[in-house]
């Protein structure tokens, strides 16, 4: 299921993501990875904040679609 699924409070393992290359880079390079855990803080209005590795990090819908856990 995608990330913007994810309630908040709960921690999920990533799988995949998907996306063009730059798009996974980009992810890749703030930390969402296959294996990394990742823990929802927050939701507004579409946003979120989801703490991956030890950072919090705010993500829009779009993106949290292409990161399956």
């Amino acid at each position: 299921m995608p990330l913007s699924m994810v309630s908040m409070g709960e921690t999920k393992s990533i799988i995949r993501i998907s996306g063009r290359d730059e798009t996974r880079r980009f992810l890749e390079n703030l930390g969402f990875v296959e294996g990394a855990d990742v823990t929802v803080v927050s939701e507004t209005a579409g946003n979120m904040i989801v703490s991956v590795k030890d950072a919090r990090v705010a993500i829009d819908r779009s993106m949290a679609n292409r990161i399956m856990v």
